[in-house]
């Protein structure tokens, strides 16, 4: 269920999540497909943790802890969400979920809109502090890190804050890695 959007318009989180995983997790293909059935909403809440009184996915929080694909899915969720247009981005779910409470139909998937050098440098940061706080070994995390900015540049070459196009070269080499 990969959804089409113009890099213009911004990548879903879960497109950019495939292709992390793919690069960096291969084995973790069978639970991104799983996941990728249910609906960005649904997935994060069962990534995150938070109030379950039972583990969906099938085994501990502790087996999940040193994952990839929770941790890009959580960071890029998080950083669609703090990026784009909040105000904005609220008066439409309001509507939408009205719409959608009528219509019975599944929300909308959650997208990366283009970036400035900035935003990537603030997407990279999430993605680290999301991976140390899941457990993941330090080298790893940078590797995911640099490879879920890497994906959305390539994705949108017009992200910048100048005008110009941000180089994966600029953006994977921030001081905290």
């Amino acid at each position: 269920m990969v959804s089409e959007v113009l890099p213009s318009e911004g990548r879903p989180v879960r497109d950019v999540v495939r292709e992390v995983v793919i690069e960096s997790a291969p084995d973790e293909l069978p639970l991104l497909e799983g996941l990728l059935e249910l609906d960005d909403a649904t997935v994060v809440r069962r990534l995150d943790g938070h109030g379950q009184r039972r583990e969906p996915l099938g085994f501990g929080m502790g087996e999940i802890a040193v994952l990839v694909t929770p941790v890009v899915w959580l960071a890029l969720d998080q950083a669609a969400r703090r990026i784009g247009d909040v105000a904005m981005e609220r008066a439409s779910r309001e509507s939408a979920g009205v719409l959608r409470r009528l219509l019975r139909r599944s929300r909308p998937p959650v997208v990366v809109p283009p970036l400035t050098r900035q935003q990537l440098a603030e997407v990279k940061r999430l993605v680290l502090a999301t991976a140390e706080q899941r457990g993941l070994a330090a080298a790893q995390a940078s590797e995911i890190a640099n490879a879920v900015v890497t994906g959305l540049v390539l994705a949108d070459p017009s992200c910048s804050d100048d005008g110009g196009p941000a180089s994966p070269a600029v953006t994977g080499s921030t001081s905290e890695n």
